[in-house]
């Protein structure tokens, strides 16, 4: 489920920057040579490696047949860590940036009916969703919450479908999205999509808790809270393929102690959001701490996020 290959590094150019609403930038990006950019499918993000070294993850909000362009939705977080606020202060038109991608950790699987549901930018991935899901004939409706009409992006492409497909929920006007109306029963042969700010994603997974396994799916910006890890202590490492066994103390990540013995792995987010280092497990159980894998896949224990995901027995065999 988890595509981490297919990536690519490219410097690419803003083409066009135009304010999506309050707070937020949308940003069109090209090759500067004119080149197609690589094949994308609806849930996918890429990374934009920002000059002062903080790399933020943006989801894909354009259309997926138009190669010539990539376009994104950034909201400026007052509270971030200047990821945001980079993106909104210097990434102008005609500036060249770095990004990796196209990633999918939340791709749309085929079904008859969609309820899709998005919390103020976590309209972003849920907009190729929509037409995906109108390409393909499918039944599907969309419930958008956002702190005012002025703070919901995308707006204007979503007036023809308001009151039949697409019910808007600015809670300046009318409250939260009620979402024990939307979800409270569960329905045959549908599937929920949902992204935005965590108690939304929370508020929607307590609703779907009678719902089939795999009906919901969900996309985090920020990582869910964990409690302690499974084991205090130290660990053992074993990489399969470089020949290596390390011990993890209980103050680093696998990750950092996989980099300082000189083994290269990809990485981006460093908080199991995004997906970037993702690694086979061939041995042992995972204390899994990320905010991507099913419980389901989480079970499974043949993967891993080592960012953040740590060893719940004494020693783990990775294919690295």
């Amino acid at each position: 489920m988890h595509t981490t290959h297919d990536e690519v590094d490219l410097k690419l150019q803003v083409a066009s920057r135009t304010e999506g609403a309050e707070g937020v930038v949308v940003l069109e990006l090209r090759d500067p040579s004119g080149a197609d950019l690589p094949a994308w499918a609806p849930g996918a993000h890429l990374d934009l490696e920002l000059p002062n070294g903080l790399t933020r993850q943006y989801s894909l909000c354009g259309d997926p047949n138009d190669r010539s362009a990539w376009r994104i939705g950034v909201l400026r977080e007052p509270e971030g860590r200047g990821g945001s606020a980079y993106v909104h202060d210097e990434l102008t038109a005609g500036v060249e940036i770095d990004v990796r991608g196209p990633r999918n950790n939340f791709p749309l699987v085929s079904s008859p009916h969609y309820v899709f549901i998005a919390g103020g930018i976590g309209i972003t991935p849920i907009l190729p969703m929509m037409a995906a899901a109108e390409a393909a004939g499918a039944e599907w409706e969309l419930h958008y919450g956002g702190r005012s009409r002025r703070s919901m992006a995308f707006l204007e492409s979503m007036e023809e479908l308001t009151g039949t497909r697409v019910t808007l929920h600015p809670q300046d006007e009318v409250g939260l999205i009620d979402l024990e109306a939307i979800l409270g029963a569960p329905r045959p042969d549908t599937v929920v999509y949902c992204c935005g700010p965590e108690p939304l994603l929370q508020a929607v997974e307590k609703q779907c808790v009678t719902w089939p396994d795999g009906a919901l799916h969900v996309e985090r910006f920020s990582p869910k809270e964990f409690g302690e890890p499974l084991l205090q202590g130290a660990f053992e490492v074993e990489l399969a393929t470089s020949g290596m066994t390390l011990t993890v103390p209980p103050d680093k990540s696998i990750l950092e102690v996989v980099e300082e013995a000189g083994v290269p792995v990809l990485s981006s987010c460093q908080e199991g959001t995004c997906g970037t280092c993702e690694t086979p497990v061939l041995e042992g159980e995972v204390d899994h701490r990320d905010s991507l894998l099913t419980p389901a896949e989480q079970e499974a224990n043949d993967t891993m996020f080592i960012c953040v995901s740590r060893a719940a027995c004494p020693k783990l065999v990775l294919e690295l």
